[in-house]
């Protein structure tokens, strides 16, 4: 791997990052700096973490960094449940990006277990004999 942009995890965030900024666009004018902005920034939080926590030296830093992106990821279901209550998404809509959510929390529950487990195995000893 050469690039956080070689994540699988990263590139679905990315496309759930365009959708929202797409939806979020055409939210009413006085959302602007409320729901609109929150929104935005949460889902560029999401695709942040990941990058910075893949540019970490250890991996308990880049779990911390994934487990920040999780908490974006959350946030902007909640933000999209307030933008369902107030009529800017429809319910189709919701469960849409509920979809998408899952399929980013799958994924990035995914990379954190393999960094819990790489973490592990670089920590065991060397249980190879030598003679």
């Amino acid at each position: 791997m050469n690039s956080f942009e070689d994540l699988e995890v990263w590139k679905h965030a990315r496309l759930f990052r365009n959708a929202i900024h797409e939806t979020a666009s055409k939210f009413p004018k006085e959302e602007t700096y409320r729901l609109t902005d929150q929104i935005i920034r949460a889902s560029r939080s999401i695709t942040a973490n990941i990058a910075e926590g893949l540019g970490r030296f250890h991996h308990q830093e880049n779990i911390q960094f994934c487990r920040m992106a999780r908490g974006s990821l959350i946030e902007i279901l909640d933000h999209l449940i307030c933008a369902n209550d107030c009529g800017y998404v429809t319910n189709e809509q919701l469960q849409v990006y509920r979809n998408k959510y899952d399929n980013c929390l799958k994924l990035l529950n995914g990379y954190i277990a393999y960094l819990k487990k790489a973490k592990q195995a670089q920590q065991q000893p060397n249980n190879s004999i030598t003679q």
